[in-house]
């Protein structure tokens, strides 16, 4: 199935979770935020939370600044 990610889209296995994608993306958890369809998911649902057909995923980094 297709999802768009940072807005490149890639194909995906059904059933793939938000944290199957960030392992394959070899991302860091620690310092991230993880929207699906412009709505926030808690990382406690990263685990649980099943891609859809043409989700669209956005990985966000928190950058500090003064």
């Amino acid at each position: 199935m297709e999802v768009t990610i940072n807005g490149l889209s890639r194909s995906v296995e059904p059933k793939t979770t938000i944290k199957n994608i960030l392992e394959d993306l070899q991302v860091k958890e620690k310092t991230m935020a993880v929207a699906v369809n412009m709505e926030i998911v808690k990382e406690k649902e990263w685990n649980s939370y099943l891609l859809q057909e043409n989700d669209k995923v956005e990985l966000l980094h928190f950058v500090g600044g003064g």
